[in-house]
């Protein structure tokens, strides 16, 4: 016998589910009209069923899918829905998940370590802001215990909003981000202990390195050597990645250390011969700042060298902003910061995005107590074949 085999695709399916409550009087008493209690729903009296709100979201915030691509790959297959009518769902969606968002936050706050970063976004209509201007969507993520990857949405990039960010960081926690000075005063404020990103710091020296001339890259340059002890440094975490904290941070003051102080020795050299508007000024300029916080890394084997994981937990939403280009209002900015947060926690905890937003949207119009909510995480409830 010979067989041989296809890949079969069977197309979505668009279908109207039908919800018949019973309507009745009873004649001994005052003859009023009862109706079954309908079913409690994420969004009551909801157009779209939990596994249409499941797909909406995660063909958006997971696959990078614009609701308007969204309703006319829908109307192919049968559906008459709006781009606005998706839109208001999934705001409404958003704002339902947030005692998750809050519980996932009070996890964060909760660790031992913890990563900062944001970029920018877009909002139309926003309150005493022209439509060009540019908001912002602040990141953090956790470095131990179930991985959670929270986002939210700020008009400004302030000080303020980073220290209502992380208020209520628990004592002797460590804050890893690049040099964006409004961490520097949350750290300083909350007494906690600050690290620098040597990621950031390398890309200076990468973009003052390709601001040369061809004919003076590479060789005994100043900005070619930093490079490469940068590159020691980097060299170092790859080969300790698998070992224990403790065993990292021998090796580090073996082997990292001795080129720290190459670094620095260089940084003193040349910090002040070279033009401080210059690229390369600018990225000793950059070293010389956040020297103190770039250092510390080595003092702990569990502390991590650079901020790049948070950055890769930003790149989807870059991704997708670039097919959907702006948020409409600030409840959509919001409600997307949400439902990022969720997807992406989904994500790095191993969970079927699709499944647990299924399951999620079913079992949380029935939480009521802290209990409740706790076992509906993503790395707490469990999700059935759908």
């Amino acid at each position: 016998m010979e067989i041989s085999e296809q890949l079969d695709i069977i197309p979505q399916q668009v279908r109207v589910i039908q919800h018949q409550r019973v309507k009745y009087a009873c004649p001994c008493c005052d003859g009023s009209i009862k109706v079954t209690p309908a079913p409690a729903r994420i969004i009551p009296k909801g157009l779209l069923t939990e596994s249409a709100l499941a797909w909406c979201i995660t063909s958006k915030y997971q696959d990078a899918l614009p609701l308007y691509r969204q309703a006319a790959l829908l109307h192919r297959f049968g559906g008459d829905l709006s781009r606005s009518t998706l839109a208001a769902s999934v705001v409404r969606v958003g704002e339902a998940v947030q005692p998750i968002i809050n519980l996932m936050r009070d996890h964060l706050l909760d660790d031992d370590l913890v990563y900062g970063d944001e970029t920018t976004v877009q909002v139309l209509k926003e309150p005493g802001k022209l439509a060009q201007t540019k908001s912002y969507l602040w990141a953090q993520m956790n470095g131990s215990g179930p991985p959670v990857r929270l986002f939210a949405y700020s008009p400004t990039r302030s000080t303020k909003h980073a220290a209502e960010l992380y208020a209520g960081i628990k004592p002797g926690t460590v804050l890893m981000t690049d040099g964006y000075d409004s961490y520097d005063k949350v750290a300083h404020a909350n007494r906690r202990i600050h690290l620098g990103c040597w990621a950031h710091a390398r890309r200076y020296m990468i973009e003052a390195e390709e601001a040369l001339p061809k004919e003076q890259r590479g060789g005994e340059h100043p900005i070619t050597q930093f490079i490469a002890l940068i590159a020691k440094l980097f060299a170092v975490e790859a080969r300790t990645r698998e070992m224990k904290p403790e065993q990292r941070q021998q090796i580090r003051a073996e082997q990292s250390r001795p080129v720290l102080d190459e670094i620095e020795a260089m940084l003193l050299q040349h910090l002040h011969t070279v033009l401080p508007r210059s690229k390369f000024g600018e990225a000793l300029h950059y070293f010389h700042n956040q020297w103190p916080k770039l250092v510390r890394y080595v003092e702990n084997g569990a502390w991590p060298i650079s901020n790049n994981v948070i950055e890769n937990s930003i790149r989807p939403f870059t991704v997708g902003r670039r097919n959907w280009l702006f948020c409409d209002t600030v409840a959509g900015a919001n409600a997307s910061a949400n439902l990022y947060s969720i997807i992406e926690t989904c994500k790095a905890n191993g969970v079927d995005t699709y499944r647990y937003l299924v399951a999620l949207f079913k079992a949380l119009p029935l939480a009521k107590t802290a209990d409740d909510y706790e076992a509906l995480l993503p790395w707490n409830l469990k999700t059935s074949a759908v």
